[in-house]
């Protein structure tokens, strides 16, 4: 199977869509709002090599279905767990960016057998453990107001942030493609999710493996939180992308890889 064919797993009454590449140890891949699996092609193409490479479209994202509007971070944790069920995953190393990163820490609170190790990139704590109120309060009524607008105007407010000034512009036009088909519902759901978060708690009892990656330049969750998250989470490894966005993952993805490589690999051989 190569990265670019879509396969379709029913979990309970969700169509769940996902995109698979290689074989070996099993990677995860869980995308941010506004994103779908397609922010991980370069992960697809350049960590196949040695690892069983699977990026789902959560719920509400993608050709996946939507869920209901309350669903909740808990919810998709254990959506997430019968997706892995699904594709036959024990366990596996788990890969979240942005949002994808706060519903790691979920699946590692309800389901921590079925992470071997975690990669936290561009991430949070939660919103509501990461940010002071008013912004998270404010940031989340921008979200729920512009799920109802155009995708144009949508795309056009919150696209600049994504990147660095300097990312090439395919990448930004990429980006803003996948953007503009977001779920309105997915959209609200996720944005919820974020705000209502707050996993300050659960860091210090993370005990598998853990890196903590972040663009330099990630103007939409700061350098300072991923220094929260490193100093907070037991053993963690801090590593900083240079010339990378909040997606560092598209903007600098051959480091981007080779971080997650070289970790990956070397919790294994541990």
């Amino acid at each position: 199977m190569t990265d670019t064919e879509l396969r379709t797993a029913q979990v309970d009454e969700h169509s769940i869509a996902y995109r698979e590449a290689g074989r070996g140890a099993v990677l995860i891949l869980l995308h941010g709002f506004l994103c779908d699996s397609r922010c991980w092609m370069r992960q697809l193409r350049g960590l196949s090599d040695q690892f069983r490479v699977v990026a789902w479209d959560a719920p509400g994202a993608g050709l996946s279905s939507d869920p209901p509007e309350t669903f909740t971070t808990t919810d998709y944790a254990r959506c997430l767990a019968g997706f892995l069920d699904e594709i036959a995953m024990t366990s596996a190393h788990v890969v979240g960016l942005s949002w994808g990163g706060i519903l790691a820490q979920e699946l590692y609170r309800v389901f921590p057998e079925r992470v071997r190790g975690l990669v936290l990139a561009d991430t949070y704590a939660g919103w509501k453990g990461s940010l002071p109120e008013p912004v998270w309060r404010e940031r989340l009524e921008t979200c729920l107001r512009d799920s109802t607008g155009p995708a144009d105007a949508l795309v056009a407010k919150l696209l600049p942030g994504m990147f660095t000034d300097g990312v090439p512009e395919e990448v930004r036009e990429e980006l803003g493609t996948i953007m503009s088909e977001f779920h309105p519902v997915g959209f609200r759901v996720m944005s919820r999710s974020c705000a209502d978060m707050d996993t300050r708690d659960l860091l210090p009892r993370i005990d598998v493996p853990t890196l903590v990656l972040w663009g330099d330049d990630d103007r939409r969750s700061p350098l300072h939180i991923a220094k929260q998250l490193h100093t907070a989470i037991p053993n963690a490894e801090l590593a900083v992308i240079p010339q990378a966005g909040h997606l560092s993952n598209m903007e600098q993805p051959d480091a981007f890889n080779a971080h997650v490589h070289r970790f990956c690999l070397e919790r294994d051989a541990a």
